[in-house]
């Protein structure tokens, strides 16, 4: 049976990649609860239906679950024809969990024409990698906030690597490393790579162009610039007006391209980006959302 890429892998379709995002849809799974990393700027305490940021779900599937959820969408005759692509986003860090490798052989077992996608912190990637390329992941989006560690140590509290715990530089040294590195390696078997960095004013404003000199010859192949959501240990800084966030994506454009129409989604969003479906978690119905 024909999986839905091969190298280059083909996502044709993708919303995220070039692929019109007006007509094409997505399908997150909320496997994947445990995160290895503290972003200051990540909150995961409350769900909100009506929130729309990372880090959110209604309700944690197990892959099995998972599964059938994406079935019923399939089915469905509103959503069915514009799912294009199933991802993983969380809402901790899917490369955490053992249950995104189990929800992806079983994605590839039964619905190997949709494009896998998965977004990460990259701090597991390179060892990851190999893995992903064998379950026919097409494209991945790693989120790289800083090239200097100094910078990456005032943006994570913390690590968890290899059993132990890392703050400051030493922690911003080893998840930046892991990062490139997984960056690297992704293009190479293939994959499309996205790298999303968050814009935290008076933070990282300096590291954005180098981080996009960086991905480029890494062989990334577009960066997604998104404002901060004030929350967590970054509740008091004001996010980037509308402005200088286009001013900021238009300098960087001249090195990489920029994608522009990104929603910063729920781990769980199903839909068109920015017109999300909701449904019950529990005999749902797709159609009657």
């Amino acid at each position: 049976m024909a999986t839905s890429c091969d190298k280059k892998k083909n996502i044709q379709g993708h919303p995220c990649f070039g692929g019109n995002h007006k007509n094409n849809g997505r399908m997150h799974l909320a496997v994947a609860p445990r995160c290895n990393i503290k972003c200051g700027y990540c909150s995961r305490k409350h769900d909100c239906a009506n929130e729309s940021r990372p880090g959110v779900t209604s309700k944690i599937l197990t892959p099995e679950e998972a599964i059938v959820k994406v079935r019923e969408v399939m089915a469905s005759e509103i959503l069915g024809p514009i799912i294009k692509v199933i991802g993983i986003a969380g809402p901790g860090d899917p490369l955490a969990n053992e249950e995104t490798f189990r929800t992806f052989e079983l994605l590839d077992q039964e619905f190997p024409q949709l494009i896998k996608c998965m977004s990460t912190n990259g701090l597991l990637l390179p060892e990851k990698i190999e893995r992903l390329e064998a379950l026919n992941l097409c494209s991945i989006t790693v989120t790289l906030n800083a090239l200097d560690p100094e910078v990456a140590g005032k943006i994570y509290s913390r690590i968890a690597y290899q059993g132990k715990t890392y703050t400051g530089r030493e922690a911003g040294e080893i998840l930046i490393a892991n990062q490139l590195k997984g960056i690297e390696l992704a293009a190479r078997f293939g994959m499309t790579v996205k790298v999303n960095t968050v814009l935290i004013p008076g933070i990282n404003d300096e590291q954005i162009p180098l981080i996009a000199r960086k991905i480029k010859e890494l062989g990334a192949t577009v960066m997604n610039i998104m404002p901060l959501i004030p929350q967590a240990d970054f509740a008091d800084v004001a996010p980037p007006s509308h402005e200088r966030l286009e001013e900021i994506r238009l300098a960087n454009e001249q090195i990489i391209g920029q994608f522009k129409h990104c929603r910063q989604c729920r781990a769980d969003a199903v839909g068109l980006i920015g017109q999300d479906v909701k449904f019950a978690e529990s005999g749902c119905n797709p159609d009657a959302a």
